[in-house]
């Protein structure tokens, strides 16, 4: 036998929940004078630390990495599941925040829940962003790709381990133990993540490929051009490889603020 919500006072219906707060989705809480906002998105496996190398603005605008549930600070949460059930309570934070021109940024994996949020954004007929910069990734209809699809949690360990070595640490058990379940849960997501056939993305887009990239070859970017019409679609190729955007390398700041500079004044680009 389970028990009744408890009521609120004199018998009236309990409480709705609240929705989620803002701050928990956010590494740093938006300012009220930035021009412009930049959203950013974490790819598998971590969170919005992996920004942490990254300026807090370019120009007038200000970068705001995007804090998933299930990890970091929200260890304790449950996993978001697919990115399409993620899109909704994504959503429901962000909306408060997207009273300027805001630009939405993902790279590799972290590009999903991006293109699904502004696809929730379009549903409910609300503000979009001004444009989509797409890092390392390929277009949904390709998807899902990467060699990490196919991985076992020991060979997933050990891919976690060299990343963590590759930034100069020496990894720790038990947090590549923790690593691995969060870096499981999020390649279930992409497995899942399955698109039939591109469909019209209503903002302009930026494609930014690597040339050193192995992860994914810069070729493989083709298909965004399907997504938004020819004078919508911007396409960069940058010199570095899948990892090097971690450290906000100066050409990726250029293109970022090329992007900006019609909807932050002030925001200076050599491009």
């Amino acid at each position: 036998m389970t028990s009744a919500a408890p009521e609120g006072p004199a018998g009236t219906a309990p409480p709705r929940a609240r929705p989620a707060r803002p701050a928990k989705w956010l590494l740093r809480r938006p300012g009220p004078d930035a021009a412009a906002r930049v959203f950013l998105f974490p790819y598998a496996g971590v969170g919005a630390s992996m920004y942490t190398l990254w300026p807090e603005r370019i120009g007038g605008a200000e970068l705001l990495p995007v804090q998933l549930p299930g990890r970091e600070a929200r260890l304790r949460e449950p996993h978001f599941g697919t990115y399409e059930e993620l899109a909704g309570p994504l959503v429901d934070a962000l909306a408060p925040h997207l009273d300027r021109p805001f630009v939405f940024f993902g790279h590799c994996s972290g590009v999903l829940p991006a293109v699904e949020a502004v696809r929730e954004l379009e549903r409910r007929g609300l503000r979009l962003p001004d444009r989509l910069v797409v890092s390392s990734q390929v277009a949904p209809h390709d998807g899902p790709y990467g060699r990490l699809l196919d991985l076992g949690e020991d060979e997933l360990a050990g891919e976690l381990a060299a990343l963590a070595r590759a930034a100069g640490g020496e990894p720790h058990p038990d947090l590549i133990e923790l690593g691995v379940s969060v870096l499981a849960a999020d390649i279930e997501a992409n497995r899942r993540y399955r698109v039939d056939a591109p469909f019209p993305l209503p903002t302009a887009l930026t494609s930014v490929g690597w040339r050193g990239d192995e992860v994914i070859p810069p070729a493989l970017m083709g298909g965004w051009s399907a997504y938004v019409p020819e004078d919508a679609l911007r396409e960069v190729l940058l010199d570095g490889a899948h990892y090097d955007f971690l450290k906000a390398p100066a050409p990726l700041v250029e293109v970022l603020a090329h992007d900006l500079a019609p909807l932050a004044p002030g925001t200076e680009t050599t491009a």
